[in-house]
């Protein structure tokens, strides 16, 4: 099993340009993680089942676990994800004829509870946005950041990896690579061109080591900053302007989505710019507040308008 693993995981980020990322959680969900918690990696399911060949697997191996992993808590969006990546797997599988076909065409997986999106009010935004310290590299850098993630809905993979040649301040452009390798642009506005501007003549410089190279976002030891630490910052922010909630880069995405749509911007361009490759993907953000929903309410019903002009006189 382990060697067909390999084999397979070559194939994912030579062929289809897997991200360490996926590679991670890929392994994670078949191999197993035995470096924390207990097994829930579907290799120890099948050694826990006596199952010897991944050939006797079908979709009633399939069923018992799931149910095994609903016993010991896995969320189903958990579960999901664990099935997505057996599915793909036996689909390289029956490619490669390594197995004569794939024997979990059919298998179902469970259905997933609905979740609308978090997401910032502008004025929580606005207050997350000012916590930084302008005074320090540091505080100009995580301003840029927060503004960048904000403005333009970036994943936070997609905004470590960023490197000086992406950005260009004069056309309010940055040319990214998201998943699969796909290229696109995303566009920024004045507030986070003049953030990243500020960062780039008077914060960056002094942070810059050998280490940096052409990276756009740096560390403290002059190094590209890692997802984590863009994990943390915000965290750090999100206390200091007293949110009273968790924040994350996600999070962030999830309100520059919102505030656009809310804004009036059309669903596929919404898309375009988070570089969603289904439709179905972006419309979860259709979501609005309630404010807006009575806004748009009252200036399109006919009797609503007649309504609050009643009110009035």
């Amino acid at each position: 099993m382990q060697e067909l693993f390999n084999r397979y995981i070559n194939y994912l980020e030579a062929e289809r340009n897997a991200s360490p990322y996926t590679v991670r959680n890929y392994t994670n969900d078949l191999v197993g993680n035995y470096k924390r918690g207990s097994e829930k990696g579907f290799f120890q399911f099948l050694r826990l089942k006596q199952i010897d060949s991944l050939g006797k697997v079908d979709k009633h191996t399939l069923r018992d676990y799931i149910s095994w992993l609903m016993e010991q808590g896995v969320a189903k969006a958990s579960i999901a994800r664990k099935l997505s990546a057996i599915r793909s797997f036996y689909r390289y599988l029956a490619r490669e004829e390594i197995l004569p076909n794939n024997p979990l065409r059919e298998a179902s997986a469970p259905k997933l509870d609905q979740r609308l999106p978090f997401f910032l009010t502008i004025e929580e935004t606005v207050r997350l946005l000012k916590a930084p310290d302008l005074s320090s590299p540091q505080g100009l850098r995580d301003r840029a950041i927060m503004e960048l993630i904000y403005a333009s809905g970036l994943r936070v993979s997609e905004l470590v990896n960023l490197n000086l040649e992406q950005i260009s301040l004069d056309s309010g452009q940055i040319r990214v690579w998201g998943k699969g390798a796909k290229e696109r642009l995303v566009l920024i506005g004045k507030p986070a061109a003049m953030a990243l501007a500020n960062y780039l003549s008077q914060g960056r410089p002094k942070l810059l080591s050998k280490k940096g190279g052409s990276a756009l976002f740096l560390n403290r030891y002059g190094g590209r900053l890692s997802q984590r630490i863009v994990q943390m910052i915000l965290e750090k922010y999100a206390a200091l302007a007293s949110l009273g909630k968790r924040v994350y880069p996600h999070l962030l995405r999830h309100t520059f989505a919102t505030h656009m749509l809310d804004g009036g911007a059309d669903l596929r361009v919404v898309q375009e710019l988070l570089g969603h490759a289904s439709l179905s993907s972006t419309q979860i953000y259709t979501h609005v507040t309630k404010s807006q929903a009575r806004k748009v309410y009252l200036s399109a019903h006919p009797m609503a308008k007649k309504d609050e002009e009643l009110e009035k006189g």
